[in-house]
């Protein structure tokens, strides 16, 4: 049995959509906060996969879903970065507790054998070089940031600690169907409520790499299916980039 953590979300729905499709037997937790049930409401009428509406804030709801696991893709978490600024207690519990409760439920049951982590290219801050190897300084500029890095932390722990392997995916920024969130998305929400004009954080000048989200999926699995040592990670993006001022433009016209 295969878990997807936050499955009803923008990638993690993609996931599932994915593994049903190579014969995989697949549970999804998520709390709905978030995702869409809209998005794999038909493989759940079918009965190709299992749902359980929980959250991984909350222990039990973690060690009920994990009854049976092998396999955890954990891709739940809260993405929103300016959230992460204003409000930062809600990605503590959402990312940090809840990676937490996977990763403590996962030693407590004994059934599962690795852990796929949803981690993210912001680990790097304002990264120096692009595309950015695995080996550059983790320099988290935000607390969504810092929280996928205490993700990783607390994987390779477990890892090593009690032989759980561990692959962290430090994924680029992704887009396509589903999406509701990120720079393209909020430019686009913000164009629909007043044409005249749109706010940019920063000068624009910030750089972004952007991955389509069927690639970012097959690289999920693709790792899942070869990678061999105890903990890893990964960066998974495109070679080349684009600023925010020139993705405000393209959206504009």
């Amino acid at each position: 049995m295969i878990l997807v953590t936050g499955g009803a979300g923008f990638i993690g729905s993609h996931l599932v959509d994915a593994l049903v499709a190579k014969g995989k037997d697949v549970r999804v937790i998520d709390n709905l906060s978030l995702g869409r049930l809209e998005f794999i409401s038909k493989l759940v009428e079918e009965g190709k996969i299992e749902f359980i509406k929980g959250d991984l804030r909350n222990f039990e709801d973690v060690k009920r879903s994990l009854k049976d696991v092998e396999i955890v893709y954990h891709f739940a978490a809260n993405p929103d970065v300016k959230l992460s600024v204003e409000k930062p207690l809600t990605h503590f519990e959402d990312n940090i507790l809840g990676t937490f409760n996977v990763l403590e439920a996962a030693r407590q049951l004994g059934t599962v054998k690795k852990i796929v982590f949803a981690s993210s290219s912001t680990v790097y801050g304002d990264a120096k070089k692009m595309p950015t190897p695995e080996d550059h300084i983790l320099e988290p500029i935000s607390v969504y940031g810092a929280s996928k890095v205490a993700g990783e932390a607390l994987l390779s722990a477990y890892a090593y600690s009690y032989g759980i392997k561990g692959i962290s995916i430090r994924y680029a920024n992704i887009v396509g169907p589903r999406l509701r969130h990120g720079a393209i998305y909020n430019f686009i929400n913000f164009l629909v409520r007043d044409s005249s004009k749109l706010p940019i954080l920063g000068d624009g000048t910030q750089r972004k790499s952007y991955l389509y989200v069927s690639d970012a999926v097959s690289a999920a699995i693709l790792l899942e299916e070869k990678v061999t040592k105890l903990f890893d990670t990964y960066n998974v993006g495109n070679v080349d980039w684009i600023t925010v001022r020139e993705i405000a433009e393209i959206v504009i016209n």
